[in-house]
Parts: C-alpha cells; structure tokens; sequence
C-alpha cells in the first residue's frame, strides 16, 4: 500500500474510532450549551405545564428544550421539575434517566457519515500542506504547521459547512425532524442559509487548528529529541495540544452552537445574527461563564479525541506502508 494509501485507511479509521467514542460528549455539550436560562415564570398550578402554550408540554429535554427562550417544566407534586441540567455529569444522568444509553450516542449514525469524510478529507490537506506546499514558502518549523492547519480548516469548514449545520443539531433532535426544518427554512431564506453560523464556526476551528497543530509539532519536536517517538507519542501530543486549542477557543465553540440552534428554532433576532452582537448579548443576559458553558465536557472529548486521532494517523499509516516496505512520512 503506497503512502498515500496508508494515510488515507489510518485517517478514515482515525475518524471512525473517534466519533464512536466521543458522541456522547458532544450529545452533552451541545444541550449544556443551548439550554435555557433559568425561567421567570410565576408557580404554576399543580402538575401545570408552563411551557408556551403553542408547545405542547413534554419531559424529554432533547425533544424541546433547544432555543434560549423555551423552558420545559412541570409544577409536578409541589416540586417544580424544570428540564435544565447543572454541569456535565448532572446531563450524564439526565440523557440516561430520560433516554437511555442510547440517547447518550443520539445521531452517531449519521455524524458518521459527516464526520469521517471530513475528518479524512482535512487531514489530507493538512498533511499535503505541511509537507509539500508551506515549507517552500516559509521558513519557520513552528509557523508552518500554524498556517497550514489554518489553510485546511478554512476550506474543509467552509465546504461543509451545511452538513455540520445538521450534524450540531442531530444531538438533540431527530434526523427526519431536521432535515425536514432544514428544507422548510431553505425555502423560505434560500439556500445560503446553509452557510448561516459559518463565521463563528470559523472563529472556533481555525484559531483552534492553528494552535492544535503548532503546538502538536512542538511537542512532537521535543519528544523526537529525546529519542522518544511512536504512536503513545502521537497520543501525548495530541491530547496536550488539544487540551490547550480547546480551552482558548472554549467561547467561540459556545457562539457557534447556539446560533446554529437559534437559527434552526426560528428564533434568532437581529441582535444575536452577528457574533459579536451575540457575544455581547451573551454577557448581558448571562454573564461571562455562560461563554465557557460545556468546557468541560468539550475540553474531555478534545483531548482523547486528539490523540487517538492523530495516534491512529500516524501508527496504522506506519503499519500499512511497512507491510508493503514503501517509506513513508507523517506529518
């Protein structure tokens, strides 16, 4: 199997693995994140729904409870049971109180066959241009995966842009129900619409990539000089690395959620259309911690996600070229 080959088979396995096992914390951040605030509303009669009255008053979270402005509660028994969660393990138990393990990997499907292709498809690029593009124009070892991580995010992130657009909202709600609003809403604003909450997804994913990857071949320099290398080294480098991308671009990751949710529920105002306006509006309403809402659960997918990544782009892409006695380099 020749390298690229190799490199093709380890990024699609790469992908799979981790989308397998980090759903669940997806499924988590994302519903931390687009959770209502605390409502308002005075105490409702006994077993008195207090939802809207247009939407009918239902105990699953991940069936209703997605723009900022809707709350399910119940006055249930004199105890007002709100659908909120407080933190990531509260959310753990939530998903699994009300939906089962199942509901822990909702929409894995399908992010499968969204995530893969893309996860393959930037890992080719970036690799393509850190190794045969960028070193014949820059100098620096340390500004070359910088930017190259920056190039192959911008233009993977800006092609599929629509299918991450289904894919956030998939956590929450089903596949059908989705592509069904998705439509409705296409119709209506035209197709552009697709590429609504491109900027702050942008905003997140490149500045992490950036990041991500300086830092990746940093550390992967350091432990090379130590006469240290192989997969484990792989893993190291990417779960620190992704740790630190995670935890400076954590703001920009709770922007692009929740104006995808608020575009998708209908309810985005002019206020909350650019990010900045929406930041601010974020800070007003909720204060600064809300921008680091699901930093956790993001920050404890990223790392494990980072490593086995990369740790599998690099170790199998080894493995299949060495049965096959072709060189090969990684990036």
């Amino acid at each position: 199997m020749d390298a690229f080959q190799a490199k093709l088979v380890a990024a699609a396995i790469g992908s799979t693995a981790t989308s397998l096992s980090m759903t669940p914390f997806d499924v988590v951040k994302t519903r931390l994140q687009t959770q209502p605030k605390e409502p308002l509303f005075s105490r409702p009669p006994l077993n008195k729904c207090c939802q809207p009255s247009h939407i009918p008053c239902i105990r699953n979270m991940s069936s209703i409870a997605r723009p900022l402005e809707e709350v399910v509660c119940v006055y249930d028994h004199g105890v007002l049971r709100r659908e909120r969660v407080n933190g990531f393990l509260d959310a753990i138990r939530h998903v699994w109180r009300h939906e089962g393990i199942r509901g822990l990997w909702k929409g894995a499907g399908t992010s499968l066959l969204i995530g893969v292709p893309s996860s393959t498809m930037y890992m080719l690029t970036y690799d393509h241009l850190l190794r045969d593009v960028f070193p014949h124009v820059i100098s620096s070892p340390t500004f070359v995966p910088l930017v190259a991580g920056i190039t192959a995010r911008t233009a993977i992130t800006t092609a599929l842009s629509p299918l991450e657009l289904i894919r956030t909202n998939l956590h929450h709600i089903h596949l059908p129900s989705v592509l069904r609003s998705i439509g409705a809403v296409v119709r209506r604003q035209g197709v552009l619409f697709l590429w609504r909450g491109l900027g702050p997804t942008l905003w997140r994913d490149v500045p992490f990539s950036g990041i991500y990857w300086a830092g990746y071949e940093g550390w992967k320099r350091y432990f090379e000089a130590r006469g240290q290398s192989g997969a484990y080294v792989a893993f190291a480098c990417g779960a620190i690395s992704g740790t630190t991308a995670s935890l400076l671009t954590s703001p920009f990751d709770v922007l692009k959620t929740r104006r995808q949710a608020l575009l998708m529920a209908g309810t985005i105002t002019s206020q909350a259309r650019g990010t900045i306006p929406l930041c601010l509006r974020i800070i007003h309403t909720e204060g600064v911690a809300a921008l680091f809402a699901g930093a956790w659960p993001r920050t404890a997918k990223i790392a494990p996600a980072c490593g086995i990544m990369i740790a599998c782009f690099e170790g199998i892409g080894k493995l299949l070229v060495k049965k096959d006695g072709t060189s090969y380099h990684v990036a």
